[in-house]
């Protein structure tokens, strides 16, 4: 009975996506241990990677039909939105950004958990009206589902996070089966909001930022510093890279925050280009799993979790390369499963727990269970 059950487990689970995540995380591990000799980071990641480990298995065994209740899901929303609220009044300021709630060592990012929360919203509605999904009016709707947590993490300012809300509501809008004229009106739209939001929003820091994507080396001891410093770290991996332990930009300090938003380049400092072939080879992997996951979805709904899913983390891949390699603007985005931090960690895991989860009743899974049956096997 035990066997038994120990078999339907693991077969719950895409072995091919944890092989594929695991490497990632040993990327980061190897890359914050050569930072200092305390094994600081180190020691504090390999923390939270066992418990999002963990938490990633508990979820991958939970049945996850509950969550296509509305109520469950405004609920998870209207916590989240309250989570938002509440940083106004007990978040702790790193940056200039009042984004962290500090509980007693151990600081948790509400921003990461309102984007998988979204993700749930955004899957939910569109699943609910894809027959309809031409008309206006739901991408109007579903663009204030995404506007109020945008506002709210806009306002702490969480540039970077805000980009992310953003990037879910576009690709998963788009997937839904968006006419091209009203795709269009979405771009149309976004960038009427960006001309919006830089002349009445944005701080003068933010458009420092903005202005360094144009022109990134135009005040190397300012605004560009940071992108300078990356770019000059990424180059000087050259193929083979200089080794672990021996990046220079990394260890004399040249290189900021070189165990969250830098790391890609302290990275690609020590391991070259064919280390970052392999890293993009495995996070390609990892994408590849979750949408093979999300067409064999057993509805709309859990094909298009599965499709904001990959949005989400792609959209954070992207941004965080593109700043390293000086290509995009610094947004202080981690890199999916290689940034040091607890709650993009966890936030990732209770993502990839919650598509195993309903990987169990997915066309896929069921076909695969009456195979076995007819070939005997248990």
């Amino acid at each position: 009975m035990v066997e038994l059950l120990r078999q339907k487990f693991w077969r719950r689970l895409d072995r091919v996506l944890v092989l594929s995540v695991l490497p990632l995380l040993g990327a980061g591990l190897a890359t914050m241990n050569s930072f200092t000799a305390d094994r600081y980071f180190f020691d504090r990641q390999l923390i939270w990677i066992l418990i999002s480990f963990v938490v990633f298995l508990v979820f991958s065994l939970i049945d996850w039909h509950f969550l296509r209740r509305s109520g469950v899901l405004v609920a998870l929303f209207s916590l989240g939105c309250a989570a938002l609220l509440g940083l106004w009044f007990l978040g702790s300021t790193f940056k200039g950004a009042q984004s962290w709630f500090n509980l007693g060592g151990v600081s948790l990012q509400p921003a990461d958990f309102m984007k998988l929360i979204l993700i749930l919203m955004l899957a939910k509605y569109f699943s609910r009206r894809h027959v309809e999904i031409a008309n206006l009016r739901h991408i109007i709707v579903s663009g204030l589902y995404a506007l109020i947590p945008f506002v709210l993490i806009l306002l702490q300012p969480d540039f970077g996070s805000a980009i992310i809300i953003f990037l879910i509501w576009l690709g998963m809008t788009m997937f839904s089966g968006i006419s091209k004229k009203h795709l269009f009106l979405v771009l149309g739209t976004g960038t009427l909001a960006f001309v919006i939001l830089w002349t009445a929003v944005f701080g003068q820091y933010q458009k420092e930022r903005i202005i360094t994507f144009i022109h990134p080396f135009a005040d190397l001891q300012g605004a560009g510093y940071n992108s300078f410093q990356s770019t000059i770290a990424v180059g000087s991996g050259q193929i083979m890279g200089k080794g672990v332990g021996y990046g220079t930009q990394s260890r004399l300090k040249f290189l900021p925050e070189y165990e969250t938003d830098f790391i890609f380049a302290a990275f690609a400092e020590e391991w070259g280009f064919i280390g970052v072939l392999l890293l993009f080879s495995l996070f390609g992997l990892v994408i590849w799993r979750i949408i093979k996951h999300a067409m064999i979805g057993e509805s709309n709904f859990e094909s298009l979790f599965g499709i904001g899913l990959a949005v989400f983390l792609m959209s954070h891949f992207i941004v965080n390369v593109g700043m390293n390699i000086g290509l995009l603007p610094v947004t202080g985005l981690t890199l999916p499963f290689i940034s040091y931090g607890g709650s993009h960690l966890l936030v990732e895991f209770i993502g990839l727990g919650v598509l195993m989860g309903m990987r169990q009743y997915s066309r896929g899974f069921h076909r695969d269970d009456m195979k076995n049956e007819f070939l005997g096997v248990s």
